[in-house]
């Protein structure tokens, strides 16, 4: 008979007394086994503070499931327990994992088209912000945040965080050995508050913007907090692990081969296997992302157009989560206006990846979206919103690329299919031809094309005419023109940032 019952994918947790003596971070270890027929799942457990010990488990199967722990601890060792993992609820589409290889699916098959904002310090600000951050993001069409554990210091963000992360000892200075339950109690809270608005919490494990000693604790000191997040946070389903903003400008003080042991810590202690990536400060430090125990490239670059070349050297998705910001602040990464934000992520998508929003307006109290949440002041998000309606009425499969890089015209235009090319996006972003047949389908005119205006959010459909015949122009050996490129043509205004909608009539 089960004891408990959760849904498919949702959050099983069991609590146990245990000596809260000495220091339990390091004295105890527990862990358990959880059991559905003849599968096993080892789930790490953690201290809570208070003598309280904790596992949480997220069950990926219906059914009758069942758990054991394993402890040298007496007071841990052998404890029993049962739980019923039910229908998942409306919404409830399970853990994002990569499909098609440059793209993104829940597990239940639904496609997810990654459109993230960031907001660094969100969690650590005064809670009537946090509640309008969360106000803020409902009705917005973001389905992904970037966020830090960490408090930030950095310009436009030098206020005291919340909570200190580690409990502080006789002399006041915060113990790295000791983390500070209250404050990565509040940090899962907001991770579940996410998850109800079907948002994917990106968690950002190191920064190198600190004044309170957390970029410069030891590898062992390191490695035991990544082992501590896996088994507080890896039981959302709506987590994603990014082990740094800005990795590069750690290097000093974490090698490389740092890094790839916090992945395999992740490998090793997350039992569901979120999604795993780190991320760049210099445009020229992208970290190896072939690197088996990344899950997917993640990349800071403004130059959107080279996105089907990064496509090509990873073999994974894409996501340029700093394809820079729309607002006004001093830093050039911080003032885009907001049709150059929205033309690039139009771009991004139009190649094959996924792009992310930012949003850095000057306050005279620095409230900035980015740094700390609270509202959004700006333009970009709501034709974000639009290009997300708009791709996923159509897309099943995952956007690809027309051509090859660098080939006539892509590297100029973009342009992308799904699937089979049913549906196909073909973005002019600054180019403005008043008649266009290229990337058109060429197998007649059983397709419906419309005219898309990405920052008035129109949607018109366009006049089909003869596909014009190019005069032969030699490039070399390669002679282009001379004969239609499709089936048709379309007449287009004399006007920048429109976009074509290809469909095949239903």
């Amino acid at each position: 008979m089960s004891d408990a019952t959760v849904e498919k994918w949702g959050v099983f947790e069991a609590s146990f007394d245990g000596p809260s003596g000495g220091n339990p971070y390091l004295d105890v270890a527990f862990d358990a086994v959880f059991t559905h027929k003849s599968r096993e799942v080892r789930v790490p457990g953690f201290y809570d503070g208070n003598g309280t010990y904790r596992i949480r488990f997220m069950p990926d199967i219906e059914g009758e499931w069942s758990f054991l722990t394993r402890s040298k601890t007496a007071a841990l060792d052998g404890k029993t327990g049962a739980l019923t993992a039910t229908e998942p609820s409306t919404g409830n589409h399970g853990p994002v994992r990569v499909r098609n290889k440059f793209h993104f699916a829940y597990a239940d098959g639904t496609p997810f088209l990654s459109f993230g904002t960031t907001c660094y310090a969100w969690t650590h600000q005064p809670l009537d912000m946090q509640k309008q951050t969360l106000e803020t993001l409902r009705k917005a069409r973001f389905n992904k945040m970037r966020m830090g554990v960490f408090p930030k210091d950095y310009p436009y963000n030098v206020n005291e965080p919340l909570h200190a992360c580690f409990e502080r000892g006789a002399d006041g200075k915060e113990n790295f050995d000791r983390p500070n339950p209250a404050s990565f109690q509040h940090f899962e809270k907001q991770v579940a508050a996410l998850c109800q608005l079907g948002i994917e919490a990106d968690i950002i494990i190191f920064h190198p913007y600190d004044r309170w000693g957390y970029a410069d604790m030891s590898a062992e000191q390191d490695f035991r907090y990544v082992e501590y997040l896996a088994a507080r946070l890896a039981a959302y389903r709506n987590v994603w692990w990014s082990l740094a903003n800005e990795y590069d400008f750690l290097i000093d003080t974490k090698p490389m081969e740092q890094w790839d042991r916090y992945f395999h810590i992740l490998e090793e202690n997350d039992p569901y296997q979120h999604l795993r990536s780190i991320h760049n400060g210099d445009v020229t430090a992208n970290f190896d992302h072939r690197k088996p125990w990344v899950t997917h490239t993640c990349i800071q670059n403004p130059d959107v157009k080279r996105t089907q070349e990064w496509r090509n050297a990873y073999g994974k998705p894409v996501v340029n989560d700093e394809p820079e910001y729309e607002g006004d602040i001093l830093q050039s990464w911080g003032n885009l206006n907001a049709q150059e934000l929205v033309h690039r992520f139009w771009i991004t998508m139009a190649r094959g990846g996924y792009a992310g929003h930012g949003e850095t307006y000057s306050h005279p109290e620095d409230l900035i979206w980015w740094a700390k949440g609270g509202e959004l002041r700006g333009e970009a998000w709501k034709r974000i919103a639009f290009l997300r309606d708009l791709l996923e009425a159509d897309v099943k499969h995952g956007l690809e690329p027309l051509g090859i890089t660098g080939e006539w015209p892509w590297s100029r235009v973009s342009g992308a299919r799904d699937g089979d090319g049913d549906f196909r996006l073909i973005y002019f972003g600054e180019h403005q031809p008043v008649i266009w047949s290229t990337g058109l389908p060429v197998d007649g005119d059983d397709y419906d094309v419309d005219l898309i205006d990405t920052w008035e959010m129109t949607i018109t459909p366009v006049e089909k005419v003869a596909a014009p015949v190019p005069h032969p122009t030699r490039h070399g050996s390669v002679v282009r023109g001379g004969k239609p490129d499709a089936a048709f043509g379309v007449k287009i205004p004399r006007k920048p940032y429109q976009a074509l909608r290809v469909r095949k009539k239903r």
